[in-house]
């Protein structure tokens, strides 16, 4: 059970806030009660549909520090489950792929594309043994905009919910054309919290990202911020412009808790962060695009996957900066610019809402215990 202040979870207007406690960022207490109270009630995304699109076709991913499998089965439908072998918790996958049966990579049991176990090697002499009862665990899954997620737990809203603000700003726009490009990850040696607060604002372009600034028109840099989600929004240059001879728009999208989706023109590119431990996080990109085959395509990738790169490695060594110093003796909160840190102020009003609701919970299970 964490103990925190009532003043650490007091909601008060930009103008007047300090930002969450520097050992939010720092502590073991916090890092296990977002595992259990956070993570476990949202829903996390796996991959996108064209990735699944035959029979034993296979994604893997994480939800809240498990190991998650989703899968295409003879029936055309897909399934989610724990990517956890009944036996002695071996995976059942170590990559993305495609298989008619699912076998564990560590002795070898065989299941079936619905999760039924159907072979055992060696295992003929365990008494009082019924293969019906060590099925893989599965978990919920849904799609929006073909791309899957899965909950680990009932979420207290529909996947369509959770996406509701972000599909009334897009309009029209719809991602069924795009493709699977590839995957790149980054491990970040900072509290995933800091990696958010640090993707929430612009403030900081002109600073670390200076060739961002040709790139986005930051003078009409916008933000916006709904019920669990918030948008950044500035209009492309027409020149040095990767992704169009015509400008058009960036859209940063930011779901509550851990979730980005970053849109330009033709490209799709999708940000998870997940915590590995108390002060460092793993970073997912995922790119897709309309066109991931022509020569043209391929260059445009391989442009954009080396300009996002760059951007990143410099996020991640202010990130890694930023964790030292909440860590340090000299700082606890700051203060926020209501001019250029809305969406930050946002996502921590957002957290400081679940923890109490967390530790609200927590309560009434001890209570009724």
């Amino acid at each position: 059970m964490i103990h925190l202040s009532p003043k650490d979870l007091h909601i008060v207007p930009i103008e007047e806030s300090e930002t969450i406690p520097s050992s939010w960022y720092t502590k073991q207490e916090i890092h296990d009660f977002e595992e259990e109270f956070l993570f476990r009630r949202t829903w996390h995304y796996i991959g996108h549909a064209s990735q699944l699109c035959h029979p034993g076709d296979h994604v893997i991913g994480t939800a809240g520090n498990n190991p998650i499998i989703v899968v295409r089965n003879q029936e055309d439908n897909l399934r989610a489950f724990y990517n956890v072998c009944r036996h002695r918790a071996g995976p059942l996958a170590l990559q993305n792929g495609c298989s008619s049966m699912l076998q564990c990579k560590y002795h070898g049991w065989t299941y079936t594309l619905d999760g039924l176990l159907r072979g055992t090697p060696r295992f003929q002499r365990t008494d009082l043994f019924d293969a019906k009862d060590f099925g893989l665990v599965p978990v919920q899954h849904a799609q929006w905009n073909n791309l899957v997620f899965v909950s680990l737990e009932t979420p207290t809203e529909t996947l369509d919910s959770f996406f509701n603000e972000v599909s009334s700003r897009l309009g029209e726009q719809h991602f069924d054309s795009l493709k699977f490009s590839q995957r790149v990850v980054y491990e970040v040696g900072c509290n995933w919290k800091v990696y958010v607060d640090n993707y929430l604002e612009g403030y900081h372009l002109p600073y670390v990202h200076p060739e961002l600034c040709d790139l986005l028109v930051v003078q009409q840099y916008r933000t916006e911020t709904f019920e669990h989600s918030s948008l950044q929004t500035s209009p492309l240059t027409s020149e040095k412009n990767l992704y169009s001879t015509k400008g058009g728009t960036a859209f940063y999208f930011h779901l509550f808790p851990n979730l980005m989706l970053n849109i330009l023109p033709g490209r799709l590119q999708v940000n998870v962060v997940l915590p590995t431990s108390r002060c460092t996080c793993k970073v997912i990109f995922d790119y897709y695009f309309e066109d991931i085959s022509s020569p043209p395509a391929r260059q445009r990738i391989a442009n954009d996957v080396s300009y996002s790169d760059k951007v990143q490695q410099e996020d991640i060594q202010i990130c890694e900066h930023v964790q030292r110093g909440l860590a340090s003796e000299a700082y606890d909160t700051g203060r926020f610019s209501p001019e250029m840190e809305v969406a930050v102020y946002h996502f921590q009003k957002m957290l400081k809402r679940a923890f109490a609701n967390g530790i609200k919970q927590n309560s009434d299970t001890h209570t009724r215990a």
